[in-house]
């Protein structure tokens, strides 16, 4: 499928960008993270080693060790939306060097930041929702997540079943997903922009590493049974809370799946992104400290060089606009909320041919 186009900027989208750019410069803040985005960060990192190192080298009885392992792919799935989040897009810090290190705590982890930034910079925030080119919303054949995809049978239970699907995520994702774009050259149906050398070292180089500090090492010390029941631990309570925070920004009853006419979108790209965005309990400090702001989806889509920790205070802008625009601002004001829109949106994609 050849990447649509939309139709031109509109008034709103230009408003919008003015009045989020003007707050900045009454503000005097940069747009990139501060001091306490990179407090966050040596928190986050810190605890993440600190926990490896006690589990794999020190021995801990079998319950604390089940424990650490579930606590360590928390930790590696807020790393993800704090840190390499925000450093993939360039806005961890206003010095290219620290975002490129930002982001790259994501091939540390085990994933490929050449291939997430095809994946998610370049694909998803341009094409959000369009099916057959956004491939964050293609779990199929176990999951229809919208009415354009093909039904199965089993489709009717996947309200049920989402939950384990969507904690095999990071195994699939780094064990597999990974490779299948390195092979192909592919994301979905577009074609994976030119590796050179130094992504073929990075991407083998970092695949490795991960292979002898998560599989090799925990089973020389522990031996593989005990590192398989933790590994699993650590790897579905990690793909669990990645997968519920990406699904709750775009597959909800509320949220659009538009599909190209002749090759375009109606909406222009602002518009659009509003209509296929969804918020959640943006008034929670605790939720928006642990997602790294990605409960303020809408405004991440609209501004994706700004950082998170300014999400809250751009928020207000974004709201007035549409209002004044009418345009609709899609938001849940509880987790729990949205994560009972997606099931419900699950389970009408389900029922539904």
């Amino acid at each position: 499928m050849a990447a649509p186009k939309f139709s031109g900027t509109n008034t709103f989208h230009t408003e919008l960008k003015k009045r989020v750019a003007e707050y900045f410069k009454e503000v005097g803040n940069s747009p990139t993270g501060n001091y306490q985005l990179f407090l966050k960060a040596i928190i986050l990192v810190v605890l993440f080693l600190f926990i490896y190192i006690h589990l794999v080298f020190f021995a801990p009885p079998a319950w604390l060790a089940l424990v650490e392992a579930i606590i360590l792919g928390g930790l590696t799935a807020a790393i993800g939306f704090n840190v390499m989040h925000d450093g993939a897009h360039g806005s961890f810090s206003k010095y290219p060097w620290v975002n490129t290190l930002a982001a790259s705590s994501l091939n540390f982890l085990g994933a490929n930041v050449f291939m997430w930034n095809t994946k998610h910079n370049v694909v998803h925030h341009a094409y959000t929702n369009i099916d057959g080119i956004d491939d964050d919303i293609d779990a199929g054949p176990l999951l229809r997540l919208c009415e354009t995809q093909k039904h199965y049978k089993i489709h009717r239970f996947q309200h049920f079943y989402f939950w384990f699907t969507y904690s095999l995520l990071y195994i699939y994702w780094i064990f597999f997903n990974d490779y299948r774009k390195y092979f192909t050259r592919k994301v979905g149906s577009m074609p994976l922009k030119k590796m050179y050398l130094q992504d073929h070292i990075s991407f083998w180089g970092f695949k490795l590493l991960h292979l002898v500090l998560f599989v090799l090492v925990p089973i020389y010390f522990w031996g593989f049974l005990p590192w398989l029941i933790g590994f699993l631990a650590y790897a579905m309570f990690s793909g669990l809370v990645l997968s519920i925070v990406f699904q709750l920004a775009h597959t909800v009853e509320d949220t659009h799946f538009p599909q190209p006419v002749n090759n375009k979108i109606e909406e222009d790209w602002a518009v659009h992104q509003l209509k296929t965005t969804a918020n959640f309990a943006t008034k929670s400090r605790v939720i928006s400290w642990l997602v790294g702001g990605l409960n303020f989806q809408v405004e991440h889509h609209l501004f994706p060089k700004v950082s998170h920790v300014h999400y809250p205070a751009i928020s207000e802008i974004i709201r007035k606009t549409c209002a004044e625009y009418g345009v609709r601002y899609i938001e849940y004001p509880r987790m729990s909320m949205a994560v009972a829109s997606h099931i419900a949106h699950l389970r009408n994609l389900g029922r539904n041919r």
